[in-house]
């Protein structure tokens, strides 16, 4: 006998697994299934071990499935209400399922390794052989008993008529049985069908194209070979509010516009002394509509467009307003207040909203956020903790996680409010977070991330990674508010440090990780650790992370990288390969491949996995890389840098774009030649007038030459040198001015030393 499968349970809405009702979000569904009350807690869904061996090993009556909500909604692991579901025979208390050593205690991760499982092509390539089980030519017949694939007869369409059965007794007693069992889906096919084609085959093995290829132009997994433009894809006079990435090209407009979807072509705009509001063509700038009635609320700070009908308003009135334009022509021209959001109590300072989940996020000087529901225009949760007034907001519009910005502070939160972690980006200088955006290309994969931009013209990426932290750190020292200005923050747990220099390029070359705490080598007493732990800055210390899967020569230059040179941040990494999740294998003969849950496998044991004594897995944001630019704004001899005031990620996440306070708009994009990049000598630069070596003026005659490695200007003179530099991962040689030669050639003959 086969599990129920995965899509009936969607037609009947109960999993065998029922326990889940019993919590968030489930918990009335579960009671009216039970007559009211919660089953017996020794009947009820505690552990995936538990649940796993017995389906598996120990009882084979026991039939169970993955429900759909294993694959995508962790909030069902968890007992959020504290509902009170009783005690096993044992003594033990039922509160959130248990789970296995791989989804190291967070519910999130469990439920994405199911996905990334669920997703691979090994599933894929099989899932005609559960598709003939449950809804093919193996459901019933001769064919169903040979894959051991048979229900009890009540299960299957048209083998009881319930309206014709007269004895009311026997009648309540088929409708309960169907009920608490559920029922086969009709049958679709009566033949096998046909396997679903993977990416590719060959040699009849299945062949994808795995992350960091050549072929895979996602720029994400490859933050260490991002090159700019040669020049800026737009210009505007203004410092960039919005990017928008579309079919026909790149749409930019200016700090106080934002584009109206879903064509793009008129721009809402406020600001004005009037504080009048005006509906523009986005080609001309041609004002279209001038709305006068938005003056009563104040001046306007910030606006969204969530669809053409509504535009969302917030500014010094502390009220957040959601109009509605007309859908005739006459009435297009004025805006109607449909709701009023109170809930702020100082300025609203940034709004975004999320179509697939509706809702709507705000951001205040009050140092708070709150969900609203777009559907109803209710106030759903608050987001507290922030240290400054919020400047940037985002939403994942596959997962629904929140980013909140906050002076120098990411706060990652769930779609329900609930904190997920948080990192202090602060390096030793005013650096303030002023935008914001996710990748949301595949949930499951791992290497996704947030960037940030900042005040200091730097784009710095952050991943989400699971640290050993200690189970009982030293107690969190106390903290001033950070003030507004945020200039003079601390780095939590370490003294700051003043990081001069900045890679002209992307810094993504994701060095070896720390030295093992256990073998005396901890990372915990470096300074500028920049993430922010609430449970105290000793947590760092004796953390444990696996060596990165790269080259000994890449671990070797790597670890000479100064605090300075990694802009003040532990990194950490985990080989690629590590997070792959194993295929799900059938419980029983004949289940095809249905999902199961999900145990690694005892052979080959991930080091990443193995959790010390008396520490505790933490999630937390570390950074990854950062994009700057020889205009980049973080040099020595340029003391006002652009601040990075935009960003945007194409659909095809092959490209992330990047506004900054001059109103340029770069495109960064995944390079062909790693190392080099037509864009490392000939940028356009408006700030230095003259070599930095000899102090010559440039001219036509007297063109500007970028050294490869710290990024200043210099004549053809001062330039003439060339060398290899291992820190940026350039094998071959490149210009550079005379100062870095030296130090770049006495740092190669050091590790030459060392090697003999």
């Amino acid at each position: 006998m086969v599990m129920r499968s995965l899509v009936s349970s969607f037609q009947t809405g109960r999993p065998c697994l029922c326990r889940g009702f019993s919590r968030t979000p489930f918990a009335s569904a579960g009671l009216g299934e039970k007559g009211g009350h919660f089953d017996l807690a020794d009947r009820m869904f505690h552990s995936v071990r538990e649940a796993w061996l017995s389906a598996s090993k120990h009882n084979m009556a026991d039939v169970k499935e993955l429900i759909p909500e294993f694959f995508y909604l962790p909030e069902f692991l968890l007992n959020s209400n504290n509902f009170d579901l009783g005690a096993k025979q044992n003594g033990t208390k039922l509160g959130d399922v248990i789970l296995p050593p791989w989804a190291k205690g967070d519910p999130r991760e469990f439920i994405r390794v199911h996905r990334e499982a669920l997703e691979c092509d090994y599933v894929s390539a099989h899932l005609h052989e559960w598709i003939d089980l449950i809804f093919g030519y193996k459901q019933q017949g001769p064919p169903a008993v040979e894959a051991v694939n048979v229900f009890h007869h009540l299960f299957y369409e048209g083998q009881v008529d319930i309206y014709n059965i007269n004895d009311p007794l026997k009648e309540t007693a088929t409708i309960g049985f169907i009920n608490n069992f559920g029922q086969i889906p009709k049958q679709l096919f009566k033949k096998p069908h046909p396997p679903k084609r993977v990416r590719s085959k060959v040699n009849g093995d299945l062949a994808a194209v795995p992350p960091n290829s050549n072929n895979d132009k996602i720029f994400f997994h490859h933050l260490d070979n991002l090159r700019p433009s040669l020049a800026p894809v737009k210009e505007l006079k203004e410092p960039v509010g919005q990017i928008v990435c579309t079919d026909k090209g790149i749409l930019a407009v200016e700090q106080n516009k934002v584009l109206v979807p879903p064509t793009w072509s008129k721009t809402f705009a406020w600001g004005y002394a009037d504080l009048s509001c005006r509906l523009a063509n986005y080609e001309s700038d041609k004002a279209l509509v001038v709305y006068e009635c938005l003056s009563e609320w104040g001046q306007i700070l910030c606006a969204i467009c969530p669809n053409p009908k509504l535009v969302i308003t917030g500014g010094t009135s502390t009220a957040i307003c959601v109009w509605e334009t007309g859908s005739s022509k006459e009435k297009a021209k004025s805006l109607t207040l449909k709701q009023a959001l109170l809930g702020h109590t100082d300025a609203i300072t940034c709004l975004t909203a999320s179509s697939s989940y509706r809702i709507v996020v705000s951001g205040s000087r009050d140092r708070t956020c709150i969900i609203w529901d777009l559907n109803k225009l209710s106030f759903v949760t608050q987001l507290r903790g922030h240290r400054a007034p919020v400047s940037a907001l985002c939403i994942n519009e596959l997962t629904g996680d929140i980013v909140s910005c906050a002076g120098t502070y990411i706060h990652m939160w769930s779609i329900n409010g609930s904190p997920i972690s948080s990192a202090n980006t602060f390096t030793g200088r005013s650096q303030q977070i002023l935008c914001c955006c996710v990748s949301e290309m595949n949930e499951w994969d791992t290497q996704n991330v947030v960037v940030t931009g900042h005040s200091d013209g730097v784009v710095r990426f952050w991943r989400m990674e699971f640290l050993q932290v200690p189970e009982t750190p030293a107690p969190k020292p106390t903290e001033p508010d950070v003030p507004d200005c945020c200039a003079d923050e601390k780095i939590e747990g370490g003294e700051s440090h003043n990081g001069d220099d900045d890679s002209s390029e992307s810094e993504g070359e994701e060095p070896a990780a720390p030295r093992n705490p256990s073998t005396g080598g901890g990372s915990g007493s470096q300074p500028g650790s920049a993430v922010h732990r609430p449970r105290g800055p000793s947590s760092r210390a004796g953390a444990s992370w696996s060596m990165d899967s790269g080259s000994d020569d890449s671990r070797r230059w790597s670890d000479t990288l100064s605090i300075d040179e990694k802009d003040g941040f532990v990194f950490v990494n985990y080989s690629e390969g590590q997070t792959k999740a194993p295929h799900p294998q059938p419980a029983h003969p004949g289940q095809g491949c249905l999902p199961q849950p999900l145990h690694p496998p005892a052979a080959e044991p991930r080091t990443y996995n193995q959790l010390k004594a008396g520490y505790r897995w933490e999630r937390q944001l570390v950074f990854r890389s950062k994009l700057t630019m020889h205009t980049a704004f973080d040099r020595k001899d340029n003391a006002h840098p652009a601040e990075i005031t935009s960003l945007s990620i194409s659909k095809d996440h092959s490209k992330i774009l990047v506004g900054d306070g001059r109103g340029r708009v770069f495109s960064w994009s995944v390079s062909d030649q790693p190392g080099r990049s037509a864009a490392d000598h000939w940028v356009k630069d408006e700030v230095v007038d003259s070599c930095s070596g000899c102090t010559v003026r440039f001219s036509l005659t007297e063109r500007r030459h970028h050294c490869r490695n710290c990024g200043q200007l210099f004549c053809q003179r001062c330039s003439r040198f060339q060398s290899e530099i291992k820190r940026l991962k350039i094998s071959s040689p490149v210009r550079v001015c005379q100062n870095c030669y030296y130090n770049l050639q006495h740092e190669r003959s050091v590790d030459d030393g060392c090697k003999n």
